[in-house]
């Protein structure tokens, strides 16, 4: 029988949202999600599904039942022939490598967070960069759903294809998912190569970059011209580290937190912070080789404001010249550094961001110092417009202010995934505020 908690309080990792659902249950197996369901549809009760609660939005939330996914995170099977694996939903990514290691196999492309399940990777169109790779989704070639009135559909190309089409990026609307097939590669070693660059150098040059290295990416220092350029290759060399406690810890974290802390009082330092830093980390060639998890993934250490949206790959160059026009022009606005640029493949996922088209994701960031909020409006809505204008789709799990009208704009595929969802949830069982704004 599933067992439900009252009186839990839900927090995501940024501390952005949180929410008291009125009944939170840890499901071990079908059968007991089935239940919760169950009494859901004879109270009349809204479900939310949670994996890590890395989403720094509120696409998590509800004041419902919550069903959080956490001890449903087996590895079910791997076909070391076809290089798949099955996973239960709440498997984190993070427990799910060193499996992988074990059978010679590996993910081709991770975002920069292993602590997400993999069901909320996919839901929330996790990304990285690569213009050979698609979003996190592309790898996923079957999985099963349970939909509100207790069924369970298999979806892959070949069986309820409509559905794999819009489940791969379900955004916790269409009901739970159970279990996930990924497609792998074997394991793989990667060489990540930093070294610093400028903001025109890059732009100009953005083809050849793009060919040059697999997985590309930059970080530009708004306030400046200062780009650290970012090569991710593979690689039979030795594993091998350029970390330094000091530089990346002593530095990079505690005193960076501590002169942001400042800058609250006194907001012209931020443009100093970000040449200094720029100055005193990537002003140097660096490199790193290790497994290729270890390399994608790396440690989000501050609690964050984020905004990160997709535009057409061939909108980068304008996108990125007219915001550092705009923070030229009102140097009250403030801008902390990186803004950290990626770009991905098209893929035919109704509601992914990269949907019949190659994307540059523009991700831009505003630190929360000892938990301080720093004001950010004025950047967040310049940033917000110019991404509407090149024709930009938000990430789902990152803060944005588009509400149904937006996203019918933007989405060629969105009546289709309406009318997917309303037919899998016809009585809004899975949804929440956040969903509300986005389908209605």
């Amino acid at each position: 029988m599933a067992h439900g908690y009252k009186g839990v309080k839900f927090q995501n990792w940024a501390r952005t949202c949180g929410c008291y659902p009125e009944m939170y249950y840890q499901p071990t197996s079908t059968e007991e999600i089935r239940e919760v369901l169950a009494l859901a549809r004879q109270q009349n009760k809204r479900v939310k599904v949670v994996g890590g609660g890395h989403s720094p939005s509120d696409i998590a939330c509800t004041d419902g039942f919550m069903i959080h996914m956490g001890k449903m995170n087996r590895v079910l099977k791997v076909d070391t022939e076809k290089k798949q694996v099955t996973v239960e939903a709440g498997i984190l990514l993070a427990d799910l490598h060193p499996q992988l290691d074990k059978h010679g196999l590996a993910l081709s492309n991770l975002g920069a967070v292993s602590d997400v399940t993999a069901a909320g990777v996919i839901g929330s169109g996790t990304h990285n960069t690569g213009i050979k790779h698609g979003i996190l989704a592309t790898q996923v070639v079957a999985l099963t759903l349970l939909t509100a009135d207790g069924t369970i559909l298999l979806c892959s190309e070949s069986s309820n294809a409509e559905v794999f089409q819009a489940a791969r990026v379900h955004l916790g609307g269409l009901g739970v998912i159970l279990t996930i097939t990924l497609q792998c590669v074997p394991q793989f070693y990667l060489q990540e190569t930093s070294f610093p660059s400028t903001l025109t150098e890059v732009l100009d040059n953005l083809d050849s970059h793009l060919k040059k290295s697999e997985y590309f990416r930059f970080l530009w220092f708004p306030h400046s011209e200062n780009v650290s350029v970012i090569y991710q290759d593979h690689t039979n060399k030795p594993p091998s580290s350029s970390a330094n406690w000091f530089w990346d810890y002593a530095v990079g974290f505690y005193l960076l937190e501590f002169l942001l802390w400042i800058s609250t009082f006194l907001p012209g330092l931020v443009r100093w912070i970000n040449r200094f830093f720029f100055w005193l980390l990537f002003n140097g060639k660096k490199e790193n080789c290790s497994r290729s998890h270890r390399i994608f993934t790396y440690e989000c250490r501050f609690k964050q404001h984020v905004q990160d949206w997709a535009i057409p790959r061939e909108k980068t160059k304008e996108a990125l010249l007219e915001l550092k026009a705009m923070l030229e022009a009102h140097p009250k606005v403030v801008a902390h550094y990186p803004v950290e640029v990626r770009f991905t493949r098209g893929d035919d996922i109704l509601l992914s961001p990269c949907f019949q088209r190659d994307s540059c994701y523009v991700n831009i960031i505003m630190y929360r110092p000892y938990g301080k909020d720093v004001p950010r409006l004025d950047y967040w809505l310049a940033y917000e417009t110019i991404m509407k204008k090149v024709g930009g789709r938000p990430h789902w799990a990152k803060a944005h202010n588009c509400t149904r009208k937006d996203f019918e704009k933007m989405y060629p595929a969105f009546p289709k995934f309406c009318a997917i969802r309303e037919k899998l949830d016809p009585t809004g069982m899975f949804l929440n505020a956040y969903l509300e704004k986005v389908f209605y």
